[in-house]
Parts: C-alpha cells; structure tokens; sequence
C-alpha cells in the first residue's frame, strides 16, 4: 500500500524525519518497506533558482541576435550569462539554472546535460536563463520565463512554485489491517503513538438543492449489501483535475483520468471508502436495483472484455440491464464520459465474503475489491458520500438535485468484548496502569463500559474487522504502548509451553522427492526379500549377517536385503527387457542387518541411473551416461538438505562399485556413488553400465537441520579468475578444492574445472587442470589489486603444496 507523506498530513501533524516515522509505523504494526523521495518535476527543480537580470547587451553572431546579460542569482557577485531568448530584458525576474545544474528532456524522462562554466559564442557564459519547457513547467520556449514576484534573488525556484518533494511512503499491510488501508487508517494509527488529534474535512457545507433528478433505490440482497447510500448532482463539468489533485493521485501511483473519476479515487485512498460514479442519463428507467442475475448473464467490464457472470456475483443494475459488479469493478456504459453533466454518486457496504468470492472468480483484484473484501467502515459511508459531492461541486460545478438515499436496515452493531486486567497483564508480560491501558484503546476509537476492578467491556467499531476476541483487544494495547517498552526478565515464565515441533521424517522425503522428479527421476518401491546369492556376490561390502526368512515362500526370497543395489537393478532388468533403456530412478526403503543376535534396520535413498542421457534427435546424437550424471543428482539432493562441500575419497576395494567416491559428513560416510561392477550388474540379467548411488537416510535426517537461513543477495559484483595448473595424475580436483578453500576463505565463492587435458607433450605422469575461480566481497567491489594478491597466493599455495606448474 503507497501512502503519500503530504497526503498524510492533511490528516494529522508529522514531525517526525522519514527513519522516526518508519521506527512509528513500524511499531504499531504498519510494516514500512520502503521510503521514497516523490519529485513533482524531475530533478525537483534542483540548481534553479529566482534571479534577476541586471543588465543586457545584445550582440549578433552570424545574424542571430543573443543577448549577454548579468544576472543576480542571490550570489556575492552577478552571474554573466549569454542568453538566445528575444524577450530577454534588464529589470526581469527570471529562472536561472545555476552552475552543476542538471537539465532534462522531461518529454523522456532522461537527463539532457549539466550546466557548466564555459565561453559560448566568445562570452563566459555562467547559467542559463530558462523557458518553461527547459524546467518541465510547460512546452512552450518561444522565449524566457518571465516572473512577478518580490522573492528575493536566489530563492530556490521549487519554493516560488511552491513544488514541495513528497515522500512514497510502501507499506507492507496485513490482511487483519483493513482499518489502515487509507491514508485516514494511518493517520489514526499516528493519532494513537503520538496523542495528536486527526483533522477531517468538514461537510457541514453540503445541502440538498432540489429533487429534480432522483434515483430509486432497491436492494434486493441485504445480507450481501448491507448499506447503500446515492445522490444525483446535476450540472457538472468533466474535464482535467486541477493540479493538486492530480499530484495527490500520481505520487501513490494512480493515473489522473478526468475530475470527477479522480474524486472517487482519492476518496478511496483518502478515507479507504471505495465509491463509483455512473452518468445519470445512461441509469435506464432512474432505477438503481442491487441485486444477483440467473449464472451465465454475459457483462463487459470497464477493461472491455466480457465476462460470465455466476449466480453469487452481486450487481448494481439498472431497470434494464446491470451496471458493474458490486465491490469489483464497473462496466463500459455507465462509467462517466466526457459529456456527461448529471452524475449519480454510490458508495457502500458489501458482505466481505461476498466480494471475495466475485473477485477470484472473474480474477479481479482492483483498489474496491482489495478494501470491501477485507471490510470497510460501514458508518462512515454517509461522511464519504457528502465529501466527495462537495468535492465534485468544487472542482466540476454543480448542484444536489436528489434527496440522499441511505438504505441501512440493520445497522452492523460494536463488537462488545470482555477484557480482564489480569490477561492483559499476563499476555503482555508486564503490568501496566489501567490509566493507561484505557487511554490507548480511546485513542483507538475503542470505548471502555462496565468497568471494575477486575476489567472492563471494550465496545470496538465494526471497522475493526481484526478485534473480535480478548487477545486482540490487548494487541491493540501492546502495539501502542511498544514491543520495546517490554522488559525480558532474568526468569521467564508462562503458564503453557507448546513441545517443540520434530522434523518430518515425510516432509523431507516428500521434499527429496520432487527434487529428483525435477531432475528426471522416477520413483520405484521395491521388495525387502532379495536372493541369498546376491548377498554371497558383494559379501565383502557386507560385515553383518543375513537375516533370514524362517518360513521362506521360495529360496529367491530367502533373506532380507542388506543392499539396496539389487533391488534397483532388477526393476532396470525388467524395464530394459521391455525396450526402456534409458532410465533414471530413485527408491526410499529399507536394510536388514543381524547384529551381535539383534536385528537393525536402516533407511537408505538409492539412486539408479543407465543408458542414454538424451533421446536422440536430428539435432543431437545420443550419449552414454556418465559418471557425472549421477554425480550431480547426489549433489543436488545434499545441497536441498544443507549439505555443501562435503569431503569425498575414492571408493577403492569394494565388491559393489567399478570406481566411484565417497562423501563424508563428521567424519562418517553418508553417500557413495560410483558405477557398478559388471559382473555383479549381470548377476541382474543387467548388460549395460549402471551408475548407483546410496545414501545413508537416517544419518543424513539425523544431521539435517530446518531451519532456514536467509541472507541478503551480494549488493557487489563477482569476478571470474582462470588458472592452466600442470600436475601429477593423482592430484584430484578435490585436493585442488580443499586447498584453495583452506588458503582463501572470505573472497572465494566458486571453484570449477572447465577442461582437463592428457598429452604426451606433458609427459606419462601429468595432466592439465583449467580452473576457475569466482572471487566475490559482500562488502565493497573488488579492485584489481585485490584480486590479482588472492591469485598471487593461490598459485602459491599450488605450487608448494601440490607441485603444479602454472601455465600462464
């Protein structure tokens, strides 16, 4: 929500500086995200300035007559400027652009040049004198602005024409917060931090002038439409709004449309009472009929597309035919034209529920429907009607030719809540002085009944939708009164401690879950019972016992798994024999182990992967998978679990695995991906290369940790360093990792290996490396010295510790 500070003031005095009235905001629950500057003219008419022309002499350079003229821009010395402009003479106020003076093409909205000291035809030339156009005043520059006015010299030219800068004001608001959806709402937020009084308009002023042209009211829906108040004014004028107005509605952002339109607009922000404006002439039969319509009628929006209305929609109709939807939007036919003279003025109150309903159906959401579908104030409907007709009789003429219609059968009564001091007390966690507790919620508009010793009966206004419980009422009070003001205790206490929520086991399989399906995977559940031969086959990578099946269906069932390779690799065998060679598949279950006599299970992710990487197309060939592939999933499933740059070994001596790595958390192994040995693959009717991956679940859910951190992104830009690094064939890119990790911790993000290269030009034992490093400060913007001392002490640190040749 923008609200502007100007706007604001109108409503209640503001002293305090931008940051004191984010702090003020902000603590009473206004959430304040941003503060802007809001310049009615671009640049905000900084560096002009009133100045006066002392003398002027005209001089010709090739037939073009210019003038050089002396001018009092309120300096210890006359400026001298050379001025083009014919009407230029001495005597003359006039606006001056002063030296470091920015120019812009207010057209375009960019900047055009600044004004610098410098000789123009022969003359030093300090200023300019300036036509409106060149101040975005106007577009005319058939010559320079010429003032009347006594201001002395120097005076900024923003204060001549009276350009006070505005601050946009972004508020994050609430749902719970419809009473501040308004500039009003904040005001009375103010009201209550600071004990200042609010100042509304006065509408003592608006009178009925005659009935000529009444409209007739008929609510049909009372439950959906409350309250429905109306009045013609006949004998307007539509035209352009006068500036104010239209500052007022440009600074929150809204588009100035014609005079009578920006009325309801600023209405609906002003005071948060959205309100419609149809042209009397196009309301057939002068009946305005509130009502629903059978579900399929067809009704073009104020955006001109048609839409189907369902039979909940409520309608402001018209003896033929409907208007708008009630609460969302208007329709094309009624809304004000140019032409139109004879206004019929609504504003009311629509059923929350109802509203919000109609919007998402038609998916409408409009500065009505964000405020009738969190509620308004229903008893400040009339106020609002008078206003805005004394409004539009101020800016576009005209007279009330209709009695005031107010359909409110059943007035929407006060919440009436009962309050005890001591939950106050207990809920806020200090005592405060009754005093004070009634004088804040006063100043909320909230009135205190039948009080005693024990508590009171806060009477809340219905436009406070969110107070309808004890522990609002005391929100109300803490929010004023200040979350600071709170003292902690030494001892805290309370008389109720919710546990401490656990992980979920299932949310994080879940979450695991979608990341592989993201990334290709499907999902298989497999069968605990497995061959006795498997187990013999890969007996080296297993120290435990089998458990056995006491009462075994066959001998293929005969025990429970204690690997989850086998299972995986006999769904691939069942799902190749069918021609589906190239798969990607992920399994959660189980391993079975007999342990000194007792039996252990224990949960594992294990991944799959075989065949082709992509499926061939004409613009691309298919290839094998690799080790990388797998690789990579792994990576990706313990970054999503918080797991970065994990230690890794080689897997060497296994049964399972051809080659493949570890990873290693807290010095125990949590993960090995690696490919699978052919010949235990064939044990599975399995000829092609299968890449397995096993996670150890119940360490890694054990470790894992929920809660989020989140950090502010880099504000400062990376760079990208490239090393060529000749080295032994056994130096791993992991050694290379650890080691510029451990030399360089503040400045490096990212480490890579982009090529790798074996030739005999290296020799038998070498290879190349080409690495690159993303050197990043979260602080301030690396310089070249900087950068270039990190590289000088990682090659160092290369070359000492792992014999590398720099190849540069």
């Amino acid at each position: 929500m923008k609200i502007s500070l100007n706007w604001l003031k109108q409503f209640v005095e503001i002293t305090e500086s931008a940051q004191e009235l984010d702090s003020l905001l902000t603590g009473t629950g206004l959430e304040v995200e941003s503060i802007e500057r809001h310049e009615a003219i671009l640049g905000g008419l900084q560096g002009f300035v009133v100045g006066e022309v002392l003398t002027c002499e005209r001089f010709m350079i090739k037939e073009k007559q210019l003038s050089l003229t002396t001018v009092d821009v309120g300096g210890e010395t006359p400026s001298q400027i050379v001025c083009g402009a014919a009407n230029v003479e001495a005597g003359q106020k006039v606006i001056v652009a002063t030296i470091g003076t920015t120019l812009y093409d207010h057209s375009k909205g960019v900047e055009i040049f600044k004004i610098t000291s410098k000789k123009t035809y022969g003359h030093l030339s300090e200023g300019m004198i300036c036509a409106e156009d060149e101040i975005g005043l106007g577009t005319s520059h058939a010559g320079i602005l010429v003032l009347d006015t006594d201001l002395p010299n120097g005076t900024p030219a923003a204060q001549y024409f009276n350009l006070e800068a505005d601050l946009l004001i972004e508020i994050g608001l609430t749902p719970n917060r419809a009473d501040a959806a308004s500039h009003w709402g904040v005001a009375r937020d103010i009201k209550a931090k600071t004990s200042r009084s609010i100042t509304l308009p006065s509408v003592e002023a608006f009178k009925v002038d005659n009935n000529n042209f009444p409209i007739e009211l008929i609510v049909e829906d009372a439950v959906a439409c409350p309250r429905f108040c109306g009045v013609t004014i006949d004998g307007v004028k539509v035209q352009e709004s006068p500036e104010w107005l239209r500052k007022s509605l440009e600074t929150i952002g809204l588009r100035s449309i014609n005079n009578i339109v920006d009325i309801t607009n600023y209405i609906c922000h002003g005071l948060g009472q959205p309100m419609h404006a149809y042209d009397w002439n196009a309301i057939a039969g002068q009946k305005v009929i509130v009502k629903t319509l059978p579900a399929g009628t067809k009704f073009t929006t104020l955006d001109e597309i048609e839409r189907t209305l369902g039979e909940t929609d409520l309608m402001i109709c018209n003896g033929d035919e409907p208007m708008g939807i009630a609460g969302v939007f208007g329709g094309t036919k009624s809304g004000i034209k140019p032409e139109t003279t004879r206004v019929y003025l609504e504003v009311a109150y629509f059923d929350p529920a109802s509203v919000r309903k109609t919007a998402q159906r038609h998916g409408l959401k409009t500065d009505a429907s964000f405020r009738f579908e969190r509620g308004t104030d229903p008893n400040a409907k009339l106020y609002a009607l008078k206003y805005a007709a004394l409004l539009i009789q101020e800016l576009a003429g005209g007279v009330i030719a209709s009695e005031v219609s107010d359909f409110y059968p059943n007035p929407i009564a006060d919440f009436s809540i009962p309050v005890l001091y001591k939950n106050v007390n207990r809920l806020i966690g200090k005592t405060l002085d009754k005093a004070l507790v009634k004088s804040i919620l006063e100043s909320l508009d909230i009135t205190i009944q039948n009080e005693d010793e024990n508590g009171f009966t806060a009477i809340v206004p219905p436009y406070r939708v969110d107070v309808t419980r004890e522990a609002d009422v005391i929100e109300e009070v803490l929010r004023i009164y200040g979350f600071e003001n709170v003292e902690l205790s030494e001892n805290l206490g309370t008389e109720f401690l919710s546990g401490f929520p656990q992980k979920d086991r299932e949310q994080l399989q879940l979450k695991i879950s979608q990341v592989l399906a993201a990334n290709g995977f499907n999902e298989i559940i497999t069968n605990s019972l497995t061959k006795p031969a498997y187990s013999a086959l890969i007996k080296a990578d297993l120290p435990n016992d089998d458990v056995e099946i006491l009462n075994k269906l066959s001998e293929d069932l005969g025990v429970m798994r204690q690997s989850m390779v086998f299972s995986g690799l006999e769904v691939l065998a069942h799902n190749i024999n069918r021609r589906q060679k190239d798969l990607k598949m992920f399994d959660f279950g189980k391993t079975y182990h007999k342990i000194n006599d007792k039996y252990v299970e224990k949960r594992h992710l294990a991944l799959y992967v075989t065949g082709n990487t992509e499926n061939e197309t004409w613009q691309l060939k298919s290839q094998k998978v690799a080790f990388h592939a797998l690789a990579s999933a792994v990576n990706k499933v313990l970054g999503s679990l918080g797991f970065k740059n994990l230690d890794t070994k080689p897997l060497e001596g296994t049964a399972t695995f051809e080659y493949g790595i570890s990873y290693v958390l807290n010095k125990k192994e949590v993960a090995k991906v690696g490919l699978v040995k052919p010949s235990v693959a064939k044990k599975a009717e399995v000829k092609q290369h299968v890449f397995f991956a096993d996670f150890d679940w119940d360490y890694l859910f054990k470790q894992y940790n929920d809660k989020a951190v989140f950090v502010e992104l880099p504000k400062f830009p990376e760079v990208r360093r490239d090393l060529s690094l000749v080295i032994d064939k056994t130096v791993t890119f992991d050694q290379i990792q650890k080691l510029a990790r451990n030399y360089e911790k503040n400045l490096l993000r990212q480490i890579n290996v982009f090529d790798v290269y074996q030739g005999e030009n290296l020799g038998a034992d070498k290879k190349s490396y080409s690495v690159s490093f993303i050197l990043q400060d979260y602080e301030q913007t690396l310089t070249d010295k900087v950068i270039d001392k990190t590289m000088e002490k990682l090659m160092a640190a290369f070359e000492k510790e792992i014999g590398a040749v720099i190849r540069k």
